[in-house]
């Protein structure tokens, strides 16, 4: 009998043990889950975080130019050009360009579809045909896509009469905007000032490229400058489709 009894309570004692132990180990697992959320919850904010950043980031490297192409004729505007060659940005320069801008969807094109836009709109291509002088002047840091536009936009105007493509550099451009110009024709202002040191900003703010060309040249003429070709700072004209005739008013030029 009390052999029976021991082995009773053992059988007791020993299931009481394993509940016990059941309950240790219960209960730490739960301890660990608590412990690790936190844990968990942090990678997840840090994950969110880091999209986040890499999104901001890509949508700044996208909407970011990295050249800019001056389109002058009056009106003038400017297009913001990305890496991928898509245009970002339109800034009108007057009120003639800025109606011009606001009339166009060029935003997201390639910068060929949106010169052959401008081209063919009813504005420029009138003007054109009426003898104005379009300039086109492309400026950027990288030599490589600035030389690849440029290249662009000659093509682009290949078959048009009084268009002319050029180059200019960064820092006359931000002398351009701080005078309140358009780098084309701000360009066209630093030939004309160079020949009256009297001809202010303002004084072409107003004017068509072919009215500060024809000034130009009748200073040139007045001076007996013909022969003594005017550069133009900040860049030059890397060539000009003027009916093709070949006709260069004294700036920097390639065949």
């Amino acid at each position: 009998m009390d052999e029976r009894l021991k082995e009773a309570f053992g059988q007791v004692r020993a299931e009481d043990s394993l509940k016990a132990a059941t309950r240790a180990r219960l209960a730490a697992a739960r301890a660990g889950r608590k412990r690790s959320a936190p844990r968990y919850w942090l990678a997840a904010a840090v994950a969110c975080l880091a999209l986040l950043v890499a999104g901001i980031g890509g949508y700044q490297f996208y909407f970011t130019p990295t050249t800019i192409l001056s389109i002058d004729i009056n009106p003038s505007l400017e297009l913001g050009v990305n890496r991928f060659d898509k245009v970002v940005t339109v800034l009108g320069w007057n009120e003639d360009g800025q109606a011009l801008a606001d009339s166009l969807e060029l935003r997201f094109l390639d910068y060929q579809e949106a010169l052959e836009v401008l081209i063919g709109c009813r504005s420029i291509a009138d003007r054109l045909a009426q003898g104005q002088l379009l300039s086109i002047t492309v400026v950027g840091e990288d030599q490589v896509q600035s030389d690849r536009l440029l290249a662009g936009a000659e093509a682009c105007t290949a078959g048009q009469e009084n268009v002319r493509c050029g180059h200019g550099d960064a820092q006359t451009l931000e002398e351009a905007h701080h005078a309140g110009l358009s780098m084309g024709k701000y360009q066209a202002f630093l030939e004309l000032q160079a020949l009256d040191p009297n001809v202010a900003p303002e004084d072409v703010a107003g004017l068509t490229m072919r009215q500060i060309r024809d000034w130009i040249d009748r200073l040139a003429g007045s001076q007996g400058a013909e022969e003594t070709p005017v550069s133009s700072p900040g860049g030059g004209w890397q060539g000009d489709h003027d009916g093709g005739q070949g006709h260069h008013h004294g700036w920097d030029t390639h065949e």
